[in-house]
């Protein structure tokens, strides 16, 4: 009975885990949204970048632009990925700006002074900061079989692992196991927060390298600490 009981909360878990994991995805995207083009406003306002009004923005964006069309011209999931990153960030500037009106706005507001050219220039940038995190999920999007294969090594390399401990009579620890369970979702998603967050140009393998490995590493702890018998 506590075996059954203990089966049907598994599924639950397992059920819930899927069927949030959406919402968590779109979470992340916001928040590095809004973490990115606040952190662009603060830039503007107290001076950090070298660049006048929304220009630091812009060359951020078209950095991302060109390090897409020149690293990533090969995709295991899409035959045509530059394409692919055209049509998202075209699309998304038709639909969020041009058909909503702000681009309108900007053009017609952009030779004014006081109050509305300073709002004229915190909205450009936070439509060059728009884009520029619209190309960064696109570069996710394109990089995601690395961490696929990084949690397949883990996963294959874990249960080696397990039945070495099994077979050899080693020690379990539960408490590495849960740890090591627990700290595979954050790395995870604190990783696509630096990374789609961060306010300058930054190469994708500084993040997506260091990121998968220590993912595969944390799927593999845990794989290989999960207890030897069922």
């Amino acid at each position: 009975m506590a075996t059954a009981e203990r089966a049907q909360e598994t599924r639950r878990g397992w059920f819930s885990t899927l069927f949030g994991l959406p919402f968590q995805i779109i979470a992340v995207l916001v928040v590095s949204l809004l973490m990115s083009v606040l952190v662009e406003w603060a830039g503007i306002h107290w001076q950090w970048w070298s660049q006048p009004g929304a220009q630091h923005a812009l060359e951020t964006l078209e950095t991302e632009v060109a390090r897409l069309d020149t690293h990533f011209t090969r995709s295991l999931l899409v035959s045509d990925p530059v394409a692919l990153a055209t049509r998202a960030v075209t699309s998304a500037h038709e639909w969020l700006f041009v058909r909503s009106g702000i681009a309108d706005w900007l053009e017609n507001s952009a030779h004014h002074g006081g109050w509305l050219g300073t709002l004229h220039v915190y909205v450009q940038a936070a439509l060059y900061v728009t884009l520029m995190t619209l190309t960064r999920v696109v570069i996710l999007l394109l990089t995601s079989p690395l961490f696929a294969l990084a949690a397949l090594v883990g996963f294959v390399d874990g249960l080696v692992r397990r039945d070495l401990r099994r077979f050899g009579a080693g020690r379990e620890s539960a408490f590495i196991y849960h740890h090591a369970k627990r700290a595979i979702t954050p790395v995870f998603v604190v990783g696509w927060l630096f990374y789609l967050s961060v306010p300058f140009a930054i190469h994708p393998n500084a993040f997506l390298l260091p990121c998968a490995a220590l993912f595969g590493l944390l799927i593999s702890i845990a794989t290989g600490s999960f207890k030897k018998y069922l």
